[in-house]
């Protein structure tokens, strides 16, 4: 069967070497073609970018928040708009124009930085030949690949923190120039293994911005007890990763009779000083990403998608999904506003005014808000835990959750490990067991929840303050087991900040990246103890010995 389009970016594709007909994200083949496109013009404004800062030149931020955004709308589950994508390329081909203007030297600049079109059908025809599949070597092919995962999810991370009126030049400078790098037929394995580190380098540097610009914006996450049950007023639920989102739309529906709810992503939302004065901000509904069908359609209410991860909707409440940002799905009202420009979601508020309240689900609370700063405070608690022995060993179990059944591997590991290690989780992955009863050790919880995906910047500061006051040389000294969930390009690049930091012997499942061939996936296995995961049984014996 010929193939219609190719994209092995996430963990669930299919057959763990590539969806080639329809996206297991549903995601359609001419939409698969339009993002290929979309990279490839990214790269060649990127390869204009770095040209013009080798002369000297400066770039608008504006120039920087582009490029962030589109590699941001062509992240899994994000956007699956053609014609929203379509219309990013055609503004980056008009912004390249107007910035290859500037150059003095355009005699280096790669086939990519000088293509123009204005034609739908050439757009077409030019995404069969940049797609994935257009770099023959295999291990090259890996290499670009495992970069642009990385760099697409810290541009994530930066766009968050851009809309918070941080931006880092570095970052921004970085991101570009090795985007530009995956162009360049003269850079050999060695080199993009280089390059890989270098980009887990800026992750850090990058998660580090957006942890300073969510915690200036709206104080330092502290523990908290979220409600997971549900009022008798009509709700507006929010999910993905945008903070800056969640303020504006709290401070719309103030006085409104509406209450807010976070889903999956969002919960940490609930953690930040900020947002616990808004007495309608009321809880959390429902559980991780995948589950959004059953859970939007019982929720009753509009749901606003402020990034990934949005799976297609069912017609039965494909009305009330609103999206904006870098999220897109065709017949869904998307929400306008660039950075700095308040949103109006007037439209949404009227809308849910005419629903019902949501159908509730659960009840009960669950706790977390345990970012870098809250269990900084409680170092010395935890430090007498470990110097004592009640806390043997940390499992780091942040990442991603996902919908195949093999993910229930995480649930079961949880549930079976010892009672004197204490999980430090972020991102999604927690709902594999964050409404487990497993209970506490000297009132510390054996879950601790630092917040989304990003947060998982918060695990390493964590990690190096334990190093610190446990006098070592070697953060892989510490009572610190790594057993990851990836799905998307976000894990990416908190996988390379792990391996810049210096993390070996990570673990990583439910399945290893389809896009390392085994070349690459050989020199992480031997550089960093990159694994995959086993059974529950094996795996706790070899982290536990018994």
């Amino acid at each position: 069967m010929e193939n219609k389009m190719f994209c092995y970016q996430c963990q669930e594709t299919a057959g763990c070497t590539g969806c080639t007909q329809v996206g297991v994200c549903g995601k359609k083949p001419e939409v698969a073609s339009m993002q290929d496109l979309l990279v490839y013009v990214t790269k060649g404004i990127s390869a204009v970018t770095t040209q013009l800062r080798a002369e000297q030149k400066e770039i608008d931020r504006k120039i920087n928040h582009l490029i962030s955004l589109n590699l941001f709308t062509t992240i899994t589950n994000a956007n699956f708009d053609e014609d929203m994508i379509v219309s990013r390329i055609y503004t980056t081909l008009e912004k390249k124009r107007e910035l290859i203007k500037q150059l003095n030297n355009k005699g280096d600049l790669p086939e990519a930085a000088l293509w123009e079109s204005n034609s739908r059908e050439e757009f077409a025809a030019k995404a069969v030949k940049v797609g994935v599949l257009s770099t023959e070597n295999e291990d090259i092919r890996s290499l670009r690949e495992l970069i642009t995962y990385g760099l697409k999810g810290l541009s994530a991370y930066s766009k968050h923190a851009n809309a918070l009126f941080e931006d880092d030049e570095e970052v921004d400078a970085f991101l570009q120039s090795a985007l530009s790098k995956t162009l360049d037929d003269s850079l050999g394995a060695e080199d993009l293994v280089a390059l890989t580190l270098e980009a887990g380098k800026y992750g850090v540097n990058g998660m580090a911005l957006l942890d300073k610009a969510n915690t200036s914006a709206y104080g330092n996450p502290e523990i908290t007890k979220v409600n997971i049950g549900v009022g008798n007023r009509p709700g507006i639920l929010i999910s993905g990763h945008d903070l800056r989102d969640m303020e504006m739309l709290l401070k719309q529906t103030e006085g409104s009779g509406i209450d807010i709810y976070t889903h999956s992503e969002m919960l940490p939302a609930h953690y930040y000083p900020a947002f616990k004065k808004h007495p309608h901000f009321v809880g959390n509904y429902g559980n991780a990403w995948w589950k959004q069908k059953e859970e939007f359609e019982s929720f009753n209410g509009p749901i606003l998608m402020t990034t990934n991860c949005i799976v297609p909707p069912k017609e039965s409440y494909k009305d009330r999904l609103y999206t904006t940002g870098a999220a897109g799905f065709p017949g869904c009202k998307h929400i306008p506003g660039e950075i700095g420009e308040e949103k109006d979601f007037s439209a949404l508020i009227e809308h849910a005014k005419k629903c019902t309240p949501p159908t509730e689900i659960e009840t009960g609370e669950i706790v977390g808000g345990f970012a870098h700063n809250q269990v900084l405070a409680l170092a010395d608690q935890v430090v007498g835990a470990v110097k004592s022995g009640a806390i043997k060993k940390f499992v780091v179990m942040a990442g991603c959750d996902g919908r195949a059944k093999s993910r229930n591997y995480y649930t079961d590991f949880a549930q079976a490990l010892p009672k004197d290690a204490v999980i430090l989780t972020a991102g999604c992955a927690k709902y594999k067991y964050n409404k487990l009863a497993l209970g506490d050790i000297g009132g510390i919880p054996r879950v601790l929840d630092a917040g989304q995906c990003n947060d998982s910047y918060s695990l390493a500061v964590i990690a190096l303050k334990l190093k610190e006051v446990f006098g070592l040389d070697d953060i892989n000294d510490l009572p610190i087991v790594y057993n990851i969930a990836w799905y998307e390009q976000k894990a990416v690049i908190v996988l390379l900040a792990l391996l810049y930091l210096g993390v070996k012997n990570i673990h990583l499942g439910p399945t290893l990246p389809a896009f390392l061939s085994p070349n690459v996936a050989n020199v992480l296995v031997e550089n960093f103890g990159i694994a995959g995961i086993g059974s529950v049984e094996g795996d706790i014996e070899l982290f536990f010995g018994k």
